[in-house]
């Protein structure tokens, strides 16, 4: 088995998460990291000498890395407004992908992301690590085999309350909390329901209204619609307990009610058998590294992934239609 090459392509903090992993699964998986790049070159070295005891290649442009290194992954973990023509240079070239969410700002980018990456046949993995916890897992099996009944409800929640990086403060960068980091709960919306057909909300900046350059939604509420009549009923806010990352949700099925402290623990209530113990999910499992060895496995079998960049382009269609229709103060309709 050949040993597959990697790349990552921004090396902020983020990316050090999938640096370690590919390093963990180097010999199980036969992948190896070779490359880094960055625009800051000081970080890209770092990456280089941290993983790679300095043998990494470094560059500060991705054309450069994309047409002298010989890759078979590349790892994208560039902010939200960092992103330009390097999906459709690598499906150009057959490189296989992982990107971070949100995959682009606009949604004219995302598709052409999508178009490049199908025409050429690479495999793709968006960042929505959530899909691959344990109990997320139990759900959408008992939701697809129809054990769970229809769905009716799902609500979440994501709390912070930290000041972020600059560019994140700048709803032009990062596209809002909404879109930067509630948005994995949108995903799960639609990992467990399909796609909805209109969104309506209202998002506002009601604690960082004196802080210079704080142009995003620091509260939040939004409510999605499905064509069976279902519902989701999602909240975020930046003012909430500090040094406290809350990202929780439940689901109501014609049969259960799924109460999540996170995407690996949950308590299963079956609602249609009163005398059935409630089944708890509780795991360690690391989700992220789940992620990649699907991915690993696509590249290497020819499957799918769980979670390929048309998901990414359609979940970002969903967040970005609820800040348009913050911007409307009306519902606005959903097609893919």
């Amino acid at each position: 088995m050949n040993t597959l090459r990697a790349g990552i392509l921004g090396c902020g903090n983020f990316a050090h998460r999938h640096a370690q992993i590919v390093t963990t699964l180097a010999e199980s998986e036969q992948v190896e990291l070779v490359a880094f790049c960055d625009r800051n070159e000081w970080k890209a070295q770092a990456f280089s000498e941290q993983y790679t005891a300095g043998r990494g290649q470094v560059f500060t442009d991705h054309h450069a890395l994309l047409d002298r290194v010989a890759l078979d992954l590349l790892i994208i973990c560039l902010p939200p407004y960092g992103h330009s023509d390097e999906v459709e240079l690598a499906a150009e070239r057959g490189i296989h992908l992982l990107i971070e969410k949100p995959i682009a700002l606009q949604s004219e980018l995302a598709w052409r992301m999508v178009e490049a990456a199908e025409r050429a046949g690479i495999k793709t993995q968006v960042g929505f690590m959530f899909r691959f916890g344990e109990a997320v897992e139990r759900l959408k099996a008992l939701l697809v085999s129809g054990e769970a009944g229809r769905p009716g409800l799902m609500s979440g929640r994501y709390f912070c309350n930290a000041l972020h990086a600059d560019w994140w403060r700048d709803r032009q960068k990062s596209g809002g909390q909404l879109v930067e980091q509630a948005i994995h709960i949108f995903d799960l919306l639609r990992y467990f329901f399909g796609d909805p057909v209109c969104v309506y909300s209202r998002q506002e900046n009601v604690f960082h209204r004196d802080v210079p350059g704080y142009t995003a939604e620091d509260v939040s509420g939004t409510v999605i619609s499905f064509a069976d009549g279902a519902l989701g009923v999602i909240y975020a806010t930046n003012g909430a307990i500090p040094g406290k990352w809350i990202g929780d949700y439940r689901v109501v099925t014609q049969r259960l009610t799924a109460e999540f402290t996170n995407a690996n623990q949950a308590t299963f209530h079956f609602t249609d058998d009163p005398q059935r113990e409630p089944l708890l999910i509780t795991s360690e499992r690391d989700f992220r590294q789940a992620q990649m060895q699907d991915l690993l496995r696509a590249i290497r079998t020819g499957g799918p992934t769980r979670t390929p960049i048309r998901e990414g382009a359609k979940t970002l269609d969903l967040v970005l239609a609820a800040a348009r229709s913050n911007e409307l103060r009306a519902e606005v309709p959903l097609s893919w």
